[in-house]
């Protein structure tokens, strides 16, 4: 018996006139960045932050635009596309064709926490600690803006909730897009393209049906990490920090080890998007380092350990 599986018909525009419009993805680091705020603004207002509320929007807002986006396009260009990048340096100012990296995007953000840090001669580890909990939020938004673009899917698969993507035919040998883009021209001469194929599929059901049989099923793997890496992250630190009296870097120190992991077994859903390193993902062995990461920020607090004002005013008093 046949398996209808979903095809992927979401457009990546939330308003869109021309060729140009409002992005989901770019709605999505606008709702982490606003969420991210408001979660550690009650944070700081707890005492668990060294920030003052009123110094939290400013230290989320540029950390966004000097860590998560600085870092995030330049390592994907650097972790995923080098050749390219040492080549033509000027892509990296092409956003709009897409190239983000959560690993470059961490790496980014510990950079200018780094530098807010000692500009402002605040705990380095107490501002990591509250910017890690909140962070996974914005993977959250992120992984489900992936989504709905249908960018960085799935291995193939055969459960019943797997989804087919029109983007994969943009990785078919010529001879085999040619091919299917000649059944699909026969449909309608707009189909004439992989672009005019995933812009088309929404409202045509005879293509529909045509790449429901050409299309490979796959993991909804962008739903996947947005569960492992955002959801389930973000609850693991948030009741630690709220409920657990923890030393400054602690849970800077977990969050790398546990993204690693999560991470890592997410990788086992996705389409490798890079060569593989051995018989790993790029983003598996770039996780690797998170986690010797993670452990030098537990040592480091258990060497020299400080605590948050919530707890050191409870010790005065």
């Amino acid at each position: 018996m046949f398996l209808a599986y979903y095809i992927h018909d979401l457009s990546p525009f939330l308003i869109q006139v021309g060729g140009f419009g409002l992005r989901w993805y770019g709605l999505a680091y606008l709702a982490g960045f606003i969420v991210g705020i408001l979660l550690y603004k009650h944070l700081a207002k707890r005492g668990y932050s060294d920030l003052s509320p009123d110094q939290v929007t400013d230290f989320i807002t540029m950390g966004a635009l000097f860590g998560v986006l600085l870092g995030g396009r330049l390592g994907y260009l650097l972790f995923y596309d080098a050749n390219r990048f040492f080549h033509d340096p000027l892509i990296f100012f092409r956003v709009w064709e897409g190239g983000m990296a959560s690993h470059g995007g961490i790496l980014g953000l510990t950079f200018y926490t780094i530098w807010y840090a000692h500009s402002h001669r605040l705990s380095f580890r107490n501002l990591a600690d509250n910017l890690v909990v909140v962070g996974p939020v914005g993977v959250i938004f992120g992984r489900c803006a992936n989504f709905i673009n249908g960018e960085l899917y799935g291995r193939v698969t055969h459960v019943f909730w797997a989804v087919q993507f029109p983007k994969e035919m943009l990785l078919y040998p010529p001879e085999h897009l040619d091919r299917l883009i000649a059944k699909t021209t026969t449909i309608n001469p707009s189909f004439g393209s992989p672009e005019g194929v995933i812009a088309g599929v929404a409202g045509s059901q005879p293509l529909r049906e045509l790449l429901a049989a050409e299309l490979a099923p796959r993991y909804p793997s962008q739903l996947v990490e947005a569960g492992l890496e955002g959801l389930l992250l973000f609850a693991l630190l948030w009741t630690l920090r709220t409920q657990s009296r923890l030393a400054n870097g602690v849970l800077t120190g977990i969050f790398f080890i546990a993204y690693a992991i999560v991470r890592f077994l997410g990788e086992y859903f996705r389409e490798p998007d890079a060569p593989l390193t051995g018989a790993l993902t790029r983003g598996q062995f770039l996780s690797l380092f998170m986690i010797f990461i993670g452990i030098f920020f537990l040592l480091w607090a258990r060497w020299k350990p400080s605590y948050p004002r919530i707890f050191t005013k409870a010790i005065s008093s």
